[in-house]
């Protein structure tokens, strides 16, 4: 009986992880205070002095992260010096992912030599009001100048997660570099491709 209900908690758990949506386009971004792995606490106002922010949901253990990282550090590198920063928030609870424990986080951010935070998202409370649902699912933010972020593209790095060398459409990075021109991102949404976002049970 128990095995029962519990396998029935962990169906309706993924069909309302399944139909989430992202936060809209054009919404206020919301903002966010959570510890890095380095001890300090990264928010998203923070940021006021940038012109934008690149927030992935983001883990250790997901095959499509691993196959993304180095595509995602590439981002900052390229970006961040052009005031859009990545910033990488771990949403999945460690007791039902332990290779996302925050010693596992540091020691994985310290291999990739992570040029960004890589926060966590304690509590959950994060990534439900961003409406992700993979890791990794990206979240492009404008800073409005009014001290809010507006969300301008939402979902994944770009279309061919198995090789890099064979991407045709580099979708954050061409949302990234359309702000830049004064444009709006098109497309300003794509589906995230990744692993589902590991809630507390």
């Amino acid at each position: 009986m128990k095995k029962h209900f519990l396998l029935f908690t962990a169906l309706i758990i993924g069909a309302l992880s399944l139909s989430a949506q992202p936060i809209a386009v054009g919404s206020v971004a919301p903002d966010f205070s959570l510890p890095n792995i380095d001890g300090t606490t990264v928010s998203l106002s923070d940021h006021e002095n940038e012109k934008g922010v690149i927030v992935i949901f983001s883990c250790n253990p997901c095959p499509y992260v691993i196959a993304y990282e180095d595509r995602m550090i590439a981002l900052h590198n390229e970006f961040a010096p052009q005031g859009y920063p990545v910033v990488f928030i771990n949403p999945n609870d460690p007791v039902q992912q332990p290779a996302d424990a925050v010693e596992k986080m540091r020691e994985r951010a310290e291999a990739k030599e992570y040029p960004f935070p890589y926060l966590v998202d304690e509590g959950q409370h994060v990534y439900p009001a961003y409406g992700a649902t993979r890791t990794p699912e990206v979240f492009l933010l404008k800073n409005n100048g009014d001290g809010n972020f507006v969300v301008t593209y939402t979902g994944t790095v770009d279309d061919n997660y198995k090789d890099a060398a064979a991407v045709q459409v580099p979708y954050v990075a061409n949302a990234v570099q359309a702000l830049l021109a004064g444009n709006n991102p098109d497309p300003a949404t794509t589906v995230a491709i990744g692993c589902g976002i590991k809630p507390k049970q």
